[in-house]
């Protein structure tokens, strides 16, 4: 199959890598043909989580045929190059939702495998490793292996959050959910602190299975974590419009293209403050329940296509880190102290509430709070930043998030994933020559045997 040399980066476009790309057009064509290669979706992880530098990289995209809907029991079977954009397209109509999304819906099935993704509902759902009821796996020998939570269950939970270094994840089948519409109904509260907001997110309304904070990360002092609490769940049959003509109709966006990168100085102190502001009063003034669609709820960047052009051609990195309950919300204060006290600000910054750790030996959750933030890279004073919020999470017991990650450190990967070596054992037993690594396990010598 012919390849191609190109540069390549994740979605925060650091690092940018030259890798040979390789694409191939149908299901059976999908198996390993390199010595080292790595399985690439959408390339919507971050960092360098789905790059492979001078190295193999196989894009999934062509390889998306839904196989089975089955609409009576809500389950469904898919190649995993299909995007949940053209899974939520084929089930929506049908009264079925995800269990579980990211944040945006332009990743691959096989993607939300690999990294095991969360949404606003991980305190209620857990994570898509929960919802997941099998895998076929391509293993580094070329052979196939279906696996489950039942049948061969340490390759599953191996593979689960295992950041596609395991095999390539060729199948998927999953559980959905059922709603009552393609509507949502949603409420802001609107919050003076940091305490305010965990006061919210530990007690949500008994029906709000969706929740997320906005934090505005500049302010400091009685106003630090100053943010809007979102909440939400799918709408109910008497939350409806009495004629509604098509319950779960799906209304497109348009979204609007972001056609360049912007100028260094646009994201700054003085602009992302204006924002902020801005932002904390117009969204905080919604109050009442309200209906909207699942899209813009769910996916409200997906409004701006190539968003991360904002950062500029230098590009941004995303730290995302959770710290577990028993201490969250002294560890989470200390890193926005950290932040507001630094010269970088964040742009964006949310927290959500984790509930039960996955079963993934290499997931990120566990029970207690996460924060993500969006750093624009302007110098290298944003790396030694990065290594002090490390410290204050490893002090706290957690850990960060894999599919964000650009920059950890070997020493804080083992520090804060315990169940590497159970991983390990795994990986050396379907992969004994360490076949598919990536430019993120090279860098955390995840895979590697002494």
């Amino acid at each position: 199959m012919a390849t191609l040399i190109k540069p390549v980066s994740g979605w925060g476009r650091y690092p940018v890598q030259s890798c040979e790309i390789e694409r191939p057009e149908r299901y059976a064509d999908l198996k390993p043909s390199s010595p080292t290669l790595i399985a690439r979706g959408q390339g919507r992880s971050y960092g360098d989580a789905a790059l492979n530098e001078n190295g193999h990289v196989i894009l999934t995209e062509r390889v998306n045929r839904l196989l089975l809907l089955d609409v009576e029991n809500g389950i469904l079977r898919a190649e995993s190059g299909v995007t949940l954009d053209e899974v939520l397209n084929a089930i929506v109509p049908k009264g079925w939702f995800l269990p579980v999304t990211p944040g945006t819906k332009h990743v691959s099935l096989g993607g939300c495998v690999a990294a095991d993704v969360h949404g606003k509902n991980h305190h209620h759902d857990g994570s898509f490793g929960n919802h997941v009821l099998s895998i076929e796996l391509i293993k580094a020998d070329g052979s196939r292996i279906e696996c489950s939570p039942e049948n061969h269950s340490d390759i599953f939970w191996a593979t689960v959050g295992g950041m596609g270094l395991t095999g390539i994840i060729g199948e998927v089948t999953i559980k959905l959910i059922h709603i009552h519409s393609s509507q949502m109904m949603v409420r802001h509260y609107k919050t003076p602190n940091l305490e305010q907001i965990f006061k919210l997110l530990e007690n949500p309304t008994a029906d709000d299975s969706y929740t997320v904070a906005w934090i505005d990360s500049l302010v400091s002092g009685r106003e630090l974590g100053r943010g809007v609490v979102m909440c939400g769940h799918h709408a109910n049959d008497d939350e409806l419009p009495f004629r509604i003509e098509n319950r779960y109709n799906i209304k497109k966006r348009h979204a609007i293209s972001i056609p360049f990168n912007f100028p260094a100085f646009t994201l700054n102190s003085f602009s992302i403050r204006k924002f902020n502001a801005f932002y904390y009063s117009h969204e905080g003034k919604k109050t009442s329940p309200y209906l909207t669609d699942y899209d813009p709820y769910f996916y409200p960047l997906d409004g701006l296509n190539n968003w991360n052009r904002m950062y500029g051609k230098q590009g941004f990195l995303q730290y995302q880190c959770v710290i577990p309950d028993k201490t969250s919300f002294e560890g989470i204060k200390a890193i926005l102290e950290t932040l507001t006290n630094s010269r970088h600000p964040s742009f964006l910054a949310v927290l959500k509430r984790l509930g039960a750790e996955s079963k993934g030996m290499l997931s990120f959750t566990m029970t207690g709070y996460t924060l993500a933030l969006d750093l624009p890279i302007r110098d290298q004073g944003i790396f030694p930043l990065l290594n002090r919020l490390d410290q204050i999470v490893m002090q706290h017991g957690g850990r960060v998030y894999l599919a964000k990650d650009a920059r950890l450190s070997p020493e804080s990967f083992h520090t804060m994933y315990p169940r590497y070596e159970e991983w390990l054992n795994v990986k050396t037993l379907i992969d004994p020559e360490n076949r598919f690594r990536s430019s993120l396990s090279q860098r955390l010598k995840i895979g590697e045997t002494a």
